[in-house]
């Protein structure tokens, strides 16, 4: 099936037309793309004309844009002859993804501190080897290439791969599903869209599962009690109408408290908020906010974030309230996101394999001399928090997969940073390590522990000899990384081009994929 994807922005006077053609190879993905196709036509409309689907004007009126972001600045060259250490916690979120999408798809670039490269990168699934000891909840993979972008320069990867759950394994679930019901949700890509996906997400539940529904406009209220009948569910759902002010943080207590009342004993106890994040009623600083979710997490209950909509969107809250939830973010934009994050992905988004998992990588000063961290920002860690059980982390889901990209320049290569003028003599020489380039430490915890894992890796020197660039998916997670650094500003990718970022994704069969290719494209005709 052929599918062709046309939008068009303003420019000025000037109309332009963006026609994406894709190749879906996947029958089941047909009707949510020609329904994100139609999301994506509606949004032809003159300046000042709210579209039922993706507005326009949201990137014309700017001073009406009341979205809110907190990304931080890219991450700073490192010297490893004084910080060989870098620590940081997992994040499997992909929000940032499906959210910059909703930017280019719309006819403009996304606020740089919107764009969250590991997101980015972490959006698509890479060929890491199934874990074999399910003693061990994950895979690691480390692998090393040349830079394409910089000569002198090596990629590191560390991939992981969550083991995956068959259904007959899976541990029953008490789901809360948190609906904004708000006025500021009456549009398409709100409240219609919440109810598609979690109507989605009711077909998937088992016997053994149960869901109640928890509403909050001005007020709060429990639109069902706890049910195990999706029919019951989805007609739960098909009646939610929006209208009122946004008490937030009150429908979050009402959520908790449902979520205690049924709690399930060694199963999984999730809250999952539907919103647009526009808290005007009540708490509404994120600060707050995260110290209420931090009190909640230790008694079992997680939370889960699925961010909807334009123009008032909280995306910093909505991102951070997740993490100190021990739960997960999402944007969904599109039918097609919905079924990805709540059908085809189920497994990951609410299955925990594994909790707090903190990576820690240390280069040898003389065999690296420079590094940094691609993408991350906010999720650095001290290095005395590694081996700090109280210190929370990431967590990672039933066939969940998360890429870390490090850029290093070997010893005595041409580096980012000149050598400093008192730096020659203080220089490392090689000792009993000169065989390693880097040490690399993973800790994590089970769902039910309380006490970490260690597992341990030894990126071998030989590994940054090598010229060659990279290849297959490793090529393609590189790409996303340029993508991302090239969105984000990133001056250290100023030469290289979009085409160039294009060429190295390499030609693609998957839709995702397919749509990845285009929405580079669509990046390089804004810039």
């Amino acid at each position: 099936m052929i599918l062709v994807i046309a939008g068009c922005s303003q420019d000025g006077d000037a109309e332009i037309e963006h026609v994406t053609t894709l190749d879906i190879a996947e029958p089941a993905y047909a009707p949510a793309a020609i329904e994100q196709a139609e999301m994506v036509a509606e949004s032809r409309y003159a300046p000042g004309v709210p579209s039922a689907g993706m507005p326009s004007d949201l990137f014309i009126n700017r001073d009406e844009n009341r979205e809110r972001y907190s990304g931080k600045d890219v991450s700073a060259i490192r010297i490893a002859a004084n910080e060989p250490v870098s620590t940081f916690s997992v994040d499997v979120d992909t929000g940032a993804y499906a959210n910059t999408r909703r930017f280019l798809t719309s006819g403009a670039l996304p606020p740089e501190s919107a764009v969250r490269t590991e997101e980015l990168i972490n959006y698509f699934r890479y060929d890491y080897p199934r874990p074999t000891d399910r003693s061990k909840p994950f895979s690691v993979t480390l692998d090393a290439a040349a830079s394409p972008w910089n000569p002198a320069a090596r990629l590191v990867r560390i991939g992981l791969r969550g083991y995956d759950l068959p259904r007959a394994e899976r541990p029953a679930a008490n789901l809360v599903f948190l609906v904004d019901v708000s006025g500021s949700m009456n549009d398409r890509d709100k409240l219609p869209l919440v109810k598609q996906a979690l109507s989605g997400l009711a077909r998937e539940i088992s016997p053994q599962d149960k869901v109640s529904i928890v509403t909050y406009a001005g007020t709060t209220g429990v639109l069902l009690e706890p049910s195990s009948n999706p029919a019951e569910i989805r007609a739960a759902l098909a009646q939610l109408q929006s209208g009122g002010s946004t008490a937030g943080a009150a429908g979050l207590d009402l959520a908790y408290a449902m979520a205690k009342k049924g709690f399930i004993k060694g199963g999984v106890n999730r809250v999952i908020l539907a919103t647009d994040g526009d808290f005007n009623v009540g708490i509404y600083d994120t600060d707050a906010l995260i110290q209420k979710i931090e009190k909640q997490r230790d008694s079992g209950v997680t939370l889960t974030t699925l961010g909807f909509g334009t123009g008032n969107y909280n995306e910093a809250m909505m991102e951070q309230i997740a993490n100190h939830g021990n739960g997960n973010y999402a944007y969904i934009d599109t039918p097609m996101e919905a079924r990805k994050v709540l059908r085809d992905e189920m497994s990951s988004t609410l299955f925990t394999i594994a909790k707090d998992v903190k990576i820690q990588i240390e280069f040898n000063p003389s065999v690296v001399s420079q590094y940094r961290l691609i993408g991350y920002e906010n999720r650095a860690l001290r290095e005395e928090d590694f081996a700090n059980d109280a210190v929370d982390a990431g967590d990672i889901g039933a066939g969940h997969q998360v890429t870390a990209i490090y850029e290093v320049i070997p010893a005595g290569a041409k580096g980012w940073v000149s050598d400093r003028r008192y730096q020659a003599a203080a220089k490392t020489t090689p000792g009993v390590h000169a065989s390693e380039a880097a040490f690399v430490q993973l800790r994590y915890k089970l769902p039910d522990g309380e006490k970490s894992r260690l597992l341990q890796y030894r990126l071998p020197a030989s590994a940054l000899n090598t010229r060659q660039a990279p290849r297959g998916d490793f090529a393609f997670a590189a790409s996303v990384a340029a993508y991302g650094q090239k969105l984000r500003g990133d001056t250290l990718l100023a030469g290289y081009s979009w085409d160039a970022v294009e060429g190295l994704a390499g030609r693609q069969d998957e839709y995702l994929r397919q749509e990845y290719l285009a929405l580079v494209e669509t990046a390089a005709s804004l810039n």
